[in-house]
């Protein structure tokens, strides 16, 4: 840089500060409209200019208000752990919840359809508070009596109490102003529904504690926009990652955060690309810190919350039957944990076969007969979940020849098998009567004698993926079995068949022969004196593999979460509207009663100023589009409004509209996360008025949250009589 050059950029230098100083407010909040330009990039050694026609955040504070935020917190605090410990029995979902939690302590396996980090951080809080992991959780309702429950609730209470700050601190970035940052984190206070959900020992109050923490990281990370690569500015990138990891290790609804965060994350390289005073070398420089922070750091965070599930859940449980035989093989105390078998299939073994599918069960038979006009009055043939020894059978030749005698053949890829039932020496048939539950399918039973039968016994093996003349291989190898007279391939439909089925699960032969988990089948058991055994240790899957496995077993099990007869399943446009809301624990006069609803006042004004936000949006961007002159403050607040505003309205568009494509159950509390939200950004369009509101609101309705006794509120007598203002409020 030459003299002139030194010269004039001193004056442009000179006449920021100027600018900086003339446009500064002394008022409450402090709001700057530009922020001075002599900062530069740690990294790049470079400044960064506004962009023409881009008005830089405006400034604030170099302090957060202390003693505002302290009273947010404080009241938070109070309204959540308020009879924390009432009552004193299980309450809705506590009964998983909980009950995973005891899973940790005892380092049970268990399964469930979200990843694993909420159940852990439940089991730790309960472990570090005396909890000893002897409750059974059995069902709602069950006494706790002597055991130590309560840290398990402070602990999500805890997590629930940091939601309001959060707002709080969300807002006041978003819109410089300190009334609209406490009405917002007001809202959220004195809302029964998230006090409700916040006292109990659920999922909810660590996931949206996750999801706000990483809006609060990444509209912390924006204000960091000039000093770039700074401490500050990697601190607030790499939380923002931090936090993203743990919304998803929660549950799979923390990828709409993600994408939140991924939007904002591209429109902010998108800015940086149109920056001509940055050379494309620090550009790049930008993009590898955010994949890194945004990424990669995540995806490894998110990893390790497996491995340390996976090792900490080491012994055999109740989650056993839902994962493959291989996967069954690490655990401690199952069967075929450190056990050795031959390692190929050959005729003349005895096996056991395992449906692939959740919760498939064993290919499974008895004496019982299906019952009269059930198809063919022949052996029942089901799927049942549990090891026993009617799961056996016999491996033996198409034409039912003697296995015992000469060397082993091994069964290979296109071979004809019959499957003869060990105990009741019936083999595995299929012929052209329907199934009894799936009316497409056919029906599959014992049939023959001594392994006497037909040709409706015979099946061709077919290893998926593989060619032909591979050998079947146990534990690994994914089968199919293809019944040669009807075309049809062995299935179990994942239906329970009534008491005539022992409500064992139903099992077919299908006419679709694509290849689903429903008619997959792996060798698990492998009895053959002939072949050498080799220990399972050997066949133990990788780390990858049991990753990759268990997100599977998680989706599909997602995916199979369908409302039950007579179950009431909520629906999506019921949940702005505050329709309908959720018992969590009595359901009579005598009992203590807890249901979660949200603050009507808080959920109806939240909706309004949806509405009234979108409003101000149009005309925001009208006059914008049609060149309307904004000076000083009118400036600031449109930009607010665009950008702080539209932020909070793309959350809560992409933590609600995606429940109404969901084919799963849904529930009332799913739309917390949304809710928080929306009562963000209510903070930044409503007054002050709102606060008042809502704590009359509040007290009138916090029985909801802390619970109640005596009569309904259908009945005139209760003191909640008045307060049922909707029918579908059942309290």
């Amino acid at each position: 840089m030459d003299g002139k050059q030194k010269e004039h950029y001193t004056q442009r230098q000179d006449t920021s500060a100027v600018r900086h100083r003339k446009t500064c407010k002394t008022n409450e909040g402090a709001e700057c409209l530009s922020q001075p330009s002599s900062e530069t990039s740690n990294g790049a050694n470079k400044r960064i200019p506004k962009r023409a026609g881009h008005l830089s955040s405006p400034s604030r504070d170099d302090h957060v208000p202390v003693y505002t935020l302290v009273l947010v917190l404080v009241l938070s605090v109070c309204t959540r752990f308020y009879k924390i410990t009432e009552p004193p029995h299980v309450c809705w979902d506590e009964t998983h919840f909980g009950k995973m939690g005891s899973y940790y302590i005892n380092r049970t396996f268990f399964f469930d359809v979200h990843p694993p980090l909420g159940k852990m951080l439940i089991g730790l809080a309960g472990y570090l508070t005396g909890y000893d992991g002897t409750f059974p959780f059995i069902k709602p309702g069950d006494k706790y009596e002597h055991h130590n429950y309560w840290g398990m609730r402070a602990f999500c209470a805890a997590l629930g109490s940091c939601l309001p700050p959060f707002a709080f601190l969300i807002v006041l970035e978003l819109s410089h102003s300190k009334p609209a940052a406490l009405i917002a984190a007001s809202l959220l206070i004195f809302d029964t529904g998230c006090i409700t959900l916040s006292q109990y020992i659920l999922l909810d109050p660590i996931l949206m504690f996750f999801i706000m923490g990483s809006v609060l990281c990444m509209v912390r990370f924006n204000t960091q926009r000039l000093r770039p690569f700074s401490f500050s500015w990697w601190f607030w990138l790499l939380l923002t990652g931090v936090c993203l990891s743990g919304s998803l290790g929660v549950k799979f609804v923390g990828l709409f955060v993600i994408l939140l965060v991924g939007i904002n994350t591209a429109f902010d390289l998108w800015r940086l690309l149109g920056d001509l005073s940055l050379s494309l070398l620090d550009f790049g420089k930008h993009l590898l810190a955010r994949v890194f922070g945004l990424i990669m750091l995540p995806l490894f965070l998110y990893t390790t919350i497996f491995a340390v599930h996976f090792i900490v859940l080491n012994r055999s449980g109740p989650g056993d039957g839902f994962f493959s035989s291989a996967f069954q093989s690490r655990l401690i105390g199952n069967n075929l944990h450190n056990a050795s078998m031959p390692e190929y299939l050959a005729y003349g073994s005895v096996i056991t076969v395992k449906n692939l599918r959740i919760a498939g069960g064993y290919l499974h038979s008895h004496w019982h007969l299906y019952p009269e006009g059930v198809g063919a009055h022949q052996q029942q043939v089901t799927a049942y979940l549990h090891k026993d020894y009617n799961n056996l059978w016999l491996v033996k030749r198409p034409d039912n020849s003697d296995d015992l005698t000469g060397p082993p053949e091994l069964v290979r890829q296109g071979d004809i098998i019959r499957l003869e039932h060990k105990e009741t020496t019936r083999n595995l048939h299929s012929h052209f009567h329907e199934a009894p539950l799936t009316k497409k399918h056919l029906q599959v039973t014992g049939y023959g004698i001594n392994g006497s039968g037909d040709v409706n016994d015979l099946w061709q093996v077919e290893v998926c993926g593989g060619k032909k003349g591979d050998p079947v291989k146990v534990l690994r190898s994914k089968v199919r079995f293809l019944h040669r007279s009807t075309s049809c391939v062995l299935c179990s439909s994942g239906k329970t068949l009534p008491k005539w089925g022992w409500e064992q699960v139903e099992v077919t032969c299908s006419p679709y022969v694509k290849e689903t988990p429903n008619t997959q089948w792996n060798i698990e058991d492998h009895i053959n004196p002939k072949l050498p055994n080799i220990s399972l240790s050997v066949l133990k899957p990788t780390f990858l593999e049991v990753l990759w496995e268990s997100h599977i077993v998680m989706i599909r099990g997602n995916s199979g979460l369908k409302p039950k007869d007579n179950e009431m399943n909520s629906k999506p446009w019921h949940w702005p509207i505050n329709y309908q809301g959720l018992r969590f624990s009595g359901v009579n006069e005598t009992e203590y009663r807890v249901y979660l609803l949200g603050n009507p006042v808080i959920w109806w004004l939240n909706l309004l100023s949806l509405a009234l936000f979108v409003l101000m949006l149009t005309v925001a961007s009208l006059a914008k589009q049609r060149g309307v002159k904004m000076e000083g403050m009118r400036k600031v607040h449109c930009h607010t409004l665009m950008e702080g505003g539209g932020m909070l309205l793309l959350g809560w568009l992409l933590h609600y509209l995606p429940f109404y494509i969901m084919g799963r159950i849904l529930y009332y509390h799913h739309y917390f996360p949304a809710m928080l939200f929306s009562s963000m950004l209510t903070g930044t369009t409503a007054n002050q008025i709102t606060v008042g509101t809502a704590l009359v609101l509040f007290y009138l309705f916090h029985p909801l949250s802390y619970g109640m006794r005596g009569p309904l509120a259908q009945d005139p007598a209760s003191s909640m009589a008045g307060l049922r203002w909707m029918e579908s409020w059942e309290f």
